[in-house]
């Protein structure tokens, strides 16, 4: 009966949308309906209002409401969602401010003489305008009202020109920074827990251990990440548009003739070129630069952005006065000094010891008040020159109160879909399906393009991605990333501005466009423009590395960068350094050799033998490869005839669940008819008819299962165990090794500092009776304090500190007497031999330290070269298939 108010639930939307309600009401309306409709409908049948519920009931319903309210106005963890007014305001800024309409013109000039020349500066225009508006009416409108006469007065097809129009004016949606882009994160945040869980239940169903190891675990995304993602394949989108505009030129010229440029080539006119590419360009690198380059997060880059569009609409505004740039020159000069003082002084006002800081802060104050003054002096300006700042802010609080009611909505629709098991509903259809992820993600895909002929991008995000979303992602056999799944969906919502009958971009369009062109015409341009979103849809979803390189490679060449001890980047770096010791085993086994040639007299027998070990693991790092390519090997054998009956297996065990579960669910519906003093009749006798064939249904799955299954997965988990204890075994060896040499570098050093100490402690335990024993103490304190520099002093330290408490509070002298004689004996004798092994030995050890640092000794280093960073992110960028380990 759950699946009955499903329906309902999904007729009351579509039936609202239909009539017209707008969606922020109608998405929340129809789940308050069917909510209602389903606990009135428990309560009067079965005394129970959740009776109809698959999960929870109407309380849960409201209390997971109340959540989702909570979680969007007022967690910190989802503060992501702030970015959106601040990029809606600086792309209405820059519309209003006429910013855009002078970037379009310049463009059409400059490109006008090349065949298709118009039609590829509307698309270059469109991806800039994407990178600094991202508003699609705006983009839309504006080039329908300079571009389209243009093109149409120049002899351009109207079909080609209005796609063109169209289609470039969506690139905003997936080029960065897009709203979409951040709703996306933001709904992909919460799928990848749901995914984790459910991948971590899959985990436990398969081999039965309860915790999900954290290489397999599912990873969320940022908005920040799906920026990066979303770079590649938004420039894939501009080439194939640009591509195909050539194509037509060149091949029925007729189409897209060249427009040649009746002004002339001259100073004045490279000027305008400049002032009209150079602001956006650099609020564009400005943007997306701090965000790629790790200096601001997606929330600071976007009040860059709404800040840069204020100064640059200050000059726009008042173009043709005389003091029109002062405010943006003002601004510049402020950052250039800014720039400057902080690569000449520290601008800390905490860190700030002499007269030299405290002027370096004074001159530091002195631009931020410059900049101060250039941004209120630019919202003055657009502010009294014909009421842009106020028309600006209105409809940056209204598309801004648009989406965040939509997502309250959105979360209440869900929640009701879910209370009534229609997520499980449609995890069992896609699961069910045959053919994998493939056939799952092609299905989604193509449900989302047909919602995109009806339904906006927003919508789309925020009810179908927490739906469908944690099934992908929590599927072992693709692994895919959430920021690639996010970049599909992306391009593919894109596709929703274009789709008739209500495609947005059609009607703004239409709604500009001269009565010359047809509506029908308009239709037939964006067809082959929706293709190609297509097409660039395969490219992206056969190449995962268009989307996951850029936030991988950022990642790990940030300064926040995870070390290279972090399991989640072990394979890959494997793979990558197996790669190098091929390349550099003479070198290494040189200077191996060298180091154990080096004159090991001076040291202890307890540190030589360390040092002898040490070399021996260092050695044995080839003989550790190849066991692990040898194990490797096996177990890729043993999988190719493997993966079938693991896959036969899995889908019967998950048949096999799903009908524990209607069985569960039948016994609950038993339960509910007994409380309602109904354990007899005919729904009770259905019901029970039904566990029965569920229960025949177990045991026919059951007897399905292949005899060899369990003999073919105990061979399985051995091969996969031998493969990673070979790995442990060598990570161990190489940490061990490289640890070793890192500490007797450390000893070898610290002679000339123990030196120091060889007088002082047999005087302190000579006087130690006869002074006074709070200052023996302050004496013993300050060389503990010395020594905790230096390595390999823990025993010295530890018998000082034995001393020490002897002469604090209830001083007893006499037992400290002993502990400071036997740390003078060893502070001796360590100075000794650490300054004789250190003048022997440190020029060598330190040499081979050099040698190994970047192979044997990198998973100890704190961040991966370059070179290493690169090669583990390319490797990280393509999806591991790890289904056979669940």
């Amino acid at each position: 009966m759950e699946l009955l108010f499903v329906a309902v639930l999904v007729l009351l939307m579509a039936g609202a949308l239909a009539a017209g309600f707008p969606v922020a009401f109608a998405l929340p309306g129809s789940a308050i309906l069917s909510i209602g409709l389903a606990a009135l409908a428990g309560a009067a049948f079965f005394g129970d209002a959740s009776a109809f519920f698959y999960q929870g009931g109407p309380i849960e319903w409201l209390s997971a409401g109340v959540t989702n309210f909570r979680g969007v106005y007022w967690e910190v963890e989802r503060d992501t969602l702030i970015a959106i007014p601040l990029f809606v305001f600086m792309g209405i800024m820059l519309q209003r401010s006429k910013i855009a309409e002078d970037l379009l013109v310049t463009m059409a000039q400059l490109f006008g003489p090349v065949p298709g020349g118009l039609g590829i500066s509307v698309v270059l225009v469109g991806a800039l305008l994407a990178a600094t508006t991202g508003i699609v009416g705006a983009t839309v409108v504006a080039m329908g009202l300079i571009s389209l006469p243009a093109m149409l007065r120049n002899n351009y097809s109207k079909p080609l020109a209005t796609g063109t129009i169209c289609a470039s004016g969506t690139l905003g949606q997936i080029i960065p920074p897009s709203i979409v882009l951040i709703i996306l994160a933001d709904q992909l945040s919460n799928a990848t827990d749901q995914a984790s869980s459910l991948r971590a239940a899959e985990y436990k169903h398969g081999t039965g251990e309860s915790m999900l190891p954290s290489t397999f675990e599912v990873t969320s995304t940022s908005a920040g990440d799906m920026f990066l993602g979303a770079f590649l394949p938004g420039l894939v989108l501009v080439g194939l548009y640009v591509l195909a505009i050539l194509g037509i030129a060149f091949l029925r010229p007729h189409l897209a003739p060249p427009v040649p440029y009746e002004g002339s080539l001259d100073r004045k006119f490279a000027l305008r070129v400049l002032l009209a590419l150079v602001p956006p360009l650099v609020l564009i690198l400005a943007v997306l630069g701090s965000i790629i380059m790790g200096v601001a997060t997606v929330n600071q880059a976007g009040a860059i952005g709404a800040v840069g569009a204020t100064i640059m609409a200050g000059y726009r505004l008042h173009e043709g006065r005389r003091n029109a740039f002062h405010p943006a020159i003002l601004a510049i000069t402020a950052l250039v000094a800014l720039v400057a003082l902080k690569s000449v002084f520290d601008l800390n006002i905490k860190a700030a010891h002499n007269l030299t800081d405290v002027v370096g802060i004074l001159l530091g104050g002195i631009a931020v008040l410059g900049l101060v003054i250039a941004i209120v002096w630019s919202a003055w300006r657009t502010f009294r020159v014909e009421d842009t700042l106020r028309g600006v802010m209105l409809e940056t609080a209204k598309t801004t109160s648009m989406v965040f009611i939509i997502l309250l909505g959105a979360a209440m629709l869900t929640a009701a879909f879910r209370g009534f098991g229609g997520e499980v509903l449609v995890r069992e259809f896609l699961t069910g399906l045959p053919g994998g992820f493939w056939s799952q993600m092609i299905v989604v895909m193509a449900v989302i393009f047909i919602l995109g002929f009806f339904l906006d991008f927003i919508e789309i995000a925020v009810v179908v991605v927490p739906i469908v979303a944690p099934i992908l992602l929590s599927d072992p056999s693709a692994n895919i990333t959430a920021v690639w799944l996010g970049v599909m969906i992306g391009v593919n919502i894109q596709t929703s501005f274009l789709t008739p009958p209500f495609g947005f971009a059609l009607f703004y369009l239409r709604g500009v466009a001269s009565k010359a062109v047809k509506t029908l015409e308009i239709y037939r341009g964006v067809v082959a423009f929706i293709s190609l979103q297509l097409v660039a849809l395969v490219i992206v979803g056969f190449f995962p590395p268009l989307v996951n390189y850029l936030p991988y490679r950022m990642s790990l060449l940030a300064e926040t960068a995870p070390p290279p001890i972090n399991p989640r980047l072990q394979r890959c770096l494997e793979g990558d350094l197996f790669r190098i010791y091929d390349e550099r085993e003479n070198t290494l086994t040189l200077a191996i050799s060298e180091a154990a040639g080096l004159d090991t007299g001076a040291l202890p027998d307890r540190v030589r033998k360390e040092y002898v070990e040490s070399l021996a693991g260092a050695g044995s790092v080839f003989e550790f490869v190849a066991e692990i390519r040898a194990a490797e090997r096996a177990l890729e054998e043993y999988s190719v005839s493997y993966r079938p009956l693991h896959g036969q297996v899995r889908a019967l065990e998950r048949e096999i669940r799903d009908w524990v579960v209607g069985i569960e669910r039948e016994e609950q519906r038993l339960r509910r008819l007994s409380r309602a003093g109904v354990e007899q009749g005919q729904e009770a006798e259905a019901a029970n008819a039904r566990i029965r064939d569920m229960e025949a249904e177990i045991g026919a799955l059951t007897a399905q299962i292949p005899a060899e299954w369990e003999e073919s997965r105990a061979r399985f988990v051995e091969l996969a165990s031998a493969e990673e204890q070979a790995r442990r075994l060598y990570r161990r060896t190489v940490d061990n090794s490289y640890s070793f040499l890192v500490e007797l570098q450390g000893l070898l050093a610290s002679g000339p500092a123990l030196a120091e100490w060889v007088d002082e402690l047999p005087d302190i335990a000579q006087h130690v009776l006869e002074e006074d024993p709070g200052r023996s103490a302050e004496r013993i304190r300050e060389i503990e304090r010395s020594l905790g520099s230096v390595e390999g002093t823990s025993a010295i330290r530890s018998l000082l500190s034995k001393a020490r408490k002897s002469l604090d509070r209830n001083p007893k002298p006499k037992r400290a007497v002993k502990p400071l004689q036997e740390a003078a004996a060893m502070v001796a004798s360590e100075s000794v031999w650490r300054t004789e092994a250190g003048t022997a030995m440190s020029a060598g050890v330190a040499a081979f330290e050099l040698e190994v640092r970047d192979t044997i000794g990198l998973r100890k280093q704190d961040r991966l070269p370059r070179g290493n960073a690169i090669a583990v992110a390319r490797c990280l960028s393509s999806h591991r298939d790890i289904s056979l380990h669940f």
